[in-house]
């Protein structure tokens, strides 16, 4: 009894696609190995610590308006009334206030206002306070004056990447 044509047909597009998709998981187990080989061989970096949402968002706030030189400080293990300080700058008072401007909108947005606010109307240094952190908008001569980071010299500071 011999197949139909339609039945041949059909098995062989079967083959085909089975052949297609054995292909595929080879493509794709070798990518999976390539992988894992440059994983292993980049070097580990340190880990970074976990940031509070509500920190997040007021770095990517300051980032948005173009903020300089952002720096996060980590005081947990400092003995602070705090547990990060963000530091960065802004090129003039208009950029300054800007900055302070994103980051006040977009944490109340989140349903958490400043507790404090101080500086604003000079523009040189504001000071905006959320409890947990601080974020500190300096003109470049005041932020050289002032050295907070040199200041704090016993807390971590931890990289802000720039996207």
């Amino acid at each position: 009894m011999s197949k139909s044509p339609a039945k041949k047909a059909v098995k062989k597009a079967v083959k085909k696609v089975a052949k297609k998709v054995v292909a595929k998981k080879v493509v794709a187990k070798k990518t999976v190995a390539r992988k894992v080989v440059a994983k292993k061989a980049a070097p580990k970096k340190p880990a970074t610590p976990r940031l509070p949402a509500d920190l997040k968002l007021a770095i990517a706030c300051a980032q948005d308006k173009q903020a300089i030189d952002l720096t996060v400080l980590d005081l947990r293990n400092a003995s602070a009334f705090t547990d990060f300080f963000v530091v960065c700058t802004g090129a003039n008072t208009k950029q300054v206030q800007a900055i302070a401007d994103a980051v006040q909108a977009g944490l109340k947005a989140a349903g958490q206002p400043a507790a404090l606010v101080e500086g604003y109307s000079r523009g040189e240094w504001i000071l905006l306070d959320y409890f947990t952190f601080i974020v500190h908008v300096f003109l470049p001569a005041q932020r050289t004056f002032y050295a907070l980071e040199r200041l704090w010299g016993g807390a971590e500071s931890i990289e802000v990447s720039e996207d």
